[in-house]
Order: C-alpha cells, then structure tokens, then sequence
C-alpha cells in the first residue's frame, strides 16, 4: 500500500524517530493520526486531535524521528517463537511473499558471489545489522540518519524516509535493495520495481524478530554462522530479560514519545513492547491507535510513577516536557523520570536491548522503592 504524503510526514525510532539517526527509523513507520479513546479517562480530560497540517510542520523541524520505531502495527504473534539458540535462517519469518522470489533466487548463488552483492540499505536499522553480521562493506548507499557503526557515516546517502532519489538508485546498478517495507515510501519502492530493480523487504514487528532479520541478512550475504552467532546471542539476552521481569509487580509508566502535540505509544507499538517486557503498566496501553495523541490532563490523572522520556544520545531536549512542574504525580516527586538513548530504543536492532535492559533496570528500581514506601496495611 502507498503510504501518502501527509502520513508520512506525522510518523514517528524508526529519523531510524528531534532525535537523530535511530528515531529516524521510527519516523519511517506509518501511524494512523487520530485521538485516541482511553478506557477509564474521563472524557472531559480527552484532547483535541492534532491537525494534520500541524504534525506535518512537526516533521519538517527534524524531529519526527523521535516518532519512529516505528506507527506501524505490530503483530504479537511470534514474540515467543524464540525460545533458545536462534532457528535457522530459513525458517525466519519476516520475509514477505511479494520479495520471496528475489531472496531465493539471490540465495542460491555461492556463498562468494553473495559476499560480494552490491547492496542499497533504505534504513538505519538495516545498515547497523549489516554490520553486525559482518556485510557493512557490501552496502553502496543508504538514507540519511544511518549513523552507526562509525563507518556507516561514509556510505552515500540517496534519500529519507519522506523520498529516494530513484534515478541515483538505477545508476548505482545494486544488485538487490533492501527496504522498509513499512518506513519507505511506497510509491518510490513501486518506482524501482518498473526499473527492475531487484528489492527485498526488512520487517521486524516484534522484538523476537530482531534475530530473524539477523538470520536473514546473513543468508542474503553468505555469512550465515556470524548471523547465527549474533542472533542467538541476542535471543538469549531477550529470553533473560523476559524471565528476569515476568513476574514483576505492574508499574505505571507514561511513555512520552512525542511531545509537541503530546504522543505515546500503545498496543503493539516497538516501544509498547519494550515497555511490557520490563513489567511496566502503560495507562494507554489499549488504545485505538498504536502511537496515539494524548492531553496532558490525560497522563496526569493516572498519576504516573515513571515516566519514559526518551531523548538523543540521553541528552535534554528543548520540546521535551518538564515533568517537575507536576509535583503531585509520583514520578515528578520521587524523581523518576528516565531518558533512555532514543537513538537505540527506537532501532529495531540488538544493539537496542542493551538500552532496554539499562532502561528495566531502572523501572525496576522506581519499582522496589515504591514496595518499600507502602505501608504494610495497604
């Protein structure tokens, strides 16, 4: 599907998702802009929804991609398909069919025709697990925001999440393209398919899924056993994480995404996801929407005792809202308020669950100070 102008400029890791090269990919991600229905909100409390023309002057001042990571829908139904050592790459499940064909035909080749494959990465996320599994040599060309290893801020740069520029693609003659299927523009990917351009898919939905890219990348490249050492390594962090925080008493936390007009995250969104997998009880968890607007009356009545502030490189932000001013709420009393490095959290990578955990951990303290702090009676 085509994703239009005026959406893609209101999404947003994710520019991959103002945050810098991470938010980026979350900023290629599509969301449905609309006022979410929050169970349990007065309704006196619900915000009016943001225009369209607003998020989109939003995104031109660069910090949609703190809106990454990604509007698209997230289905949950793989999260626990890694339960140990990672599967092999043929049975990975985030290849779609319309690219089936391309990824067989390109991985019957030899195993040295595949590490030497041109290759165009169309996002940051792609990029960084390229280089995890050893094939960052073989990209020739991305879009902005790809920051990361330091050697990916040399490769050429032919667009963002919002355009390619399709006639410097068709020059560069890849031998395949990878793209977003949900974080590129839709109707540039069609583009280059009328130019024969050969295009496969990157799409993670779960966190269970980094490891099924990894596998995948590998196959693509002919470095199946560094993907599988990769990818087995991040299961097992993941599963630990999983285990550690399952049976972890809820703790309600406010995800401040985006702040100007106020967004959170929601249902199956990246952030939901990670937010759950350290035990903490999102007030707008069932939304209508995956990313949606919320009014600050809104977040304060829940009364939050965490609050998430994702920020670039865990630095301040000039947007970011100043949750000290509300001294009634838990978290702006007892200084729990968190700024995890939006420039990971918002990648669908493993270098994302390295943050996550710093990020539980945190969670996890708030958490063990409000046990200690309630009165045996309650």
């Amino acid at each position: 599907m085509v994703i239009s102008w005026p959406t893609r400029l209101t999404t947003l890791c994710l520019c991959a998702f103002t945050f810098s090269a991470f938010t980026c990919n979350i900023a290629h991600a599509r969301t449905q802009v609309a006022t979410s229905e929050i169970a349990d909100i007065p309704e006196s409390a619900t915000p009016r929804a943001a225009s369209m023309k607003s998020q989109g002057h939003q995104a031109d001042s660069g910090d949609e991609e703190r809106r990454k990571g990604s509007g698209e829908r997230h289905s949950e139904k793989n999260e626990d398909q890694h339960t140990g050592q990672a599967k092999p790459a043929k049975n990975a499940t985030i290849r779609l069919p319309e690219s089936d064909v391309i990824f067989q035909e390109i991985t019957a080749l030899s195993k040295e025709k595949r590490q030497k494959l041109r290759i165009i990465a169309l996002a940051p996320h792609i990029v960084e697990s390229m280089f995890e599994v050893g094939a960052g040599q073989q990209i020739i060309a991305t879009t902005a925001h790809a920051d990361y290893p330091e050697a990916a801020k040399d490769i050429l740069q032919i667009g963002n999440y919002a355009r390619l520029q399709i006639e410097k693609i068709v020059q560069l003659q890849p031998d395949v393209v990878i793209a977003w299927k949900t974080g590129n523009p839709g109707d540039d990917l069609s583009r280059l398919k009328k130019y024969q351009v050969k295009v496969i898919y990157s799409n993670p939905t779960t966190l269970s899924q980094v490891a099924d890219e990894l596998l995948m990348l590998g196959q693509l490249t002919g470095r199946e056993t560094s993907a599988e050492q990769a990818a087995s390594a991040y299961t097992t962090q993941l599963n630990s994480l999983k285990t550690r925080y399952a049976q972890q008493a809820p703790i309600r936390t406010f995800y401040e995404l985006w702040s100007r007009p106020l967004r959170t995250v929601a249902n199956n969104a990246w952030p939901q996801q990670q937010l759950a997998l350290c035990g903490a009880q999102n007030p707008f968890a069932h939304a209508n929407d995956d990313y949606p607007s919320v009014g600050l009356e809104q977040v304060l009545v829940t009364l939050p005792q965490v609050i998430i502030q994702p920020t670039q490189h865990a630095a301040d932000t000039p947007d970011a809202l100043n949750w000290a001013k509300w001294q009634h709420i838990p978290a702006a009393q007892n200084g729990f308020i968190f700024h995890p490095n939006a420039d990971k959290v918002h990648r669908m990578t493993s270098r994302m669950l390295d943050e996550v955990a710093l990020m539980c951990e945190q969670i996890d303290k708030a958490r063990q100070f409000y046990q200690a702090d309630t009165p045996v009676s309650e």
